[in-house]
């Protein structure tokens, strides 16, 4: 949208793979679709669905079917800017020539964010310095092709004004755990979590994990191999005032939960940078005994208390506002400041001025 904003020349093209995304960018974009911005919805074969309908619950394949059953669409492109690294499978399947611009996703730590893919784009956007000199040091892309440009999902909360989601609760804990297997701490320790705050009745809690821990019956990781079954939700943990269960809704992603919480609970989301926006108590949950001190995949866990298990959950609760004060305040904001490099301008449009320079080259 800064793009069209800013008079770019060129034809810029929104592309989508399901009816909820399309729906979301025409509600976000309004009146530029059809005008400044032309939206197209990418499907995929008879074939790629019944292949996706067989493996698509346990790996994303619809992922990488799409750009092969799509390649003449991607291949009238010039410029293609993405959120993943799936994208680039289109260099695999010879188009060599279309020039990809990785904008990442999320600003956190996770070991697969620096992998040797991030060097196979043409160009990268990323946040904030910790970002750029990760990349340049450990997955060994070259300086000219990086970009700081800040983070664009800042400029949709830049005057919103937080909602008191648990009103009758005096502290809100927002309680994001990851899918991955062998960095969350649901399968292990989730259900105990909920017991541990429901025997509270001073807190609430706000339950929004990231949005692809039960899209599917199963989760699986590659990078390591892992397999786990994240279940379902008991009837009694959906009771109640002093709890909101958010699975995957569009309030998931946009920041209206971090904004509306006292305490971040997690485990590796890189939602608790976003959270940092505005300094609060933070508590991580070890639940995979993970040697973390010292190490840049847990960066964000010296933002707060670590803990082994939900047993100790109450009394990391208890000190929460006073460690924060005297220990981890200052660690939050400099954590922040490294993570995302923010100015007056607002982000989208740094970025955008990064990609039409770029287009440009041509």
């Amino acid at each position: 949208m800064a793009l069209a904003d800013g008079g770019f020349p060129g034809e810029i093209i929104v592309a989508t793979t399901s009816a909820a995304l399309g729906a979301e960018v025409r509600r976000m974009a309004g009146a530029r679709i059809g005008t400044t911005i032309e939206h197209i919805e990418l499907a995929v074969s008879a074939a790629s669905r019944r292949i996706d309908s067989l493996a698509g619950r346990l790996v994303p394949a619809r992922k990488l079917l799409v750009y092969k059953d799509n390649i003449a669409f991607f291949r009238g492109l010039d410029v293609l800017v993405v959120t993943e690294k799936a994208s680039l499978a289109l260099k695999r399947l010879g188009l060599t020539d279309l020039r990809i611009i990785h904008t990442r996703h999320g600003a956190g730590d996770r070991a697969i964010g620096f992998d040797a893919a991030s060097a196979a784009f043409d160009h990268v956007l990323c946040s904030g310095p910790k970002i750029r000199d990760r990349l340049i040091r450990q997955a060994g892309v070259c300086p000219r092709t990086i970009s700081v440009i800040g983070y664009p999902k800042f400029d949709l909360v830049r005057n919103a004004q937080p909602i008191r989601y648990l009103p009758t609760a005096g502290t809100v804990v927002l309680y994001n755990p990851h899918p991955a297997p062998h960095l969350s701490s649901w399968y292990r320790h989730g259900h105990a979590v909920f017991e541990q705050l429901a025997r509270n009745d001073r807190l609430g809690l706000l339950f929004a994990p990231h949005v692809m821990l039960f899209q599917r019956g199963l989760v699986v990781t590659i990078d390591p191999p892992a397999v786990a079954r994240p279940g379902r939700l008991p009837d009694r943990f959906l009771r109640g005032d002093r709890v909101k269960v958010d699975l995957g809704s569009r309030a998931s992603t946009d920041m209206r939960y971090t904004m509306a919480s006292d305490v971040y609970l997690g485990d590796a989301s890189s939602q608790v940078y976003e959270f940092l926006i505005k300094p609060r108590p933070c508590i991580f949950l070890n639940s995979g005994g993970h040697a973390w001190r010292d190490n840049p995949d847990f960066l964000h866990w010296t933002a707060g208390e670590v803990i082994d298990c939900p047993s100790q959950l109450s009394q990391a609760l208890a000190r929460a506002d006073e460690l924060h004060a005297t220990r981890y305040a200052d660690v939050q904001e400099r954590l922040f400041a490294d993570t995302f490099d923010l100015d007056e301008r607002p982000s989208a449009v740094r970025a955008a001025t990064v990609v039409a320079d770029f287009a440009g080259c041509y």
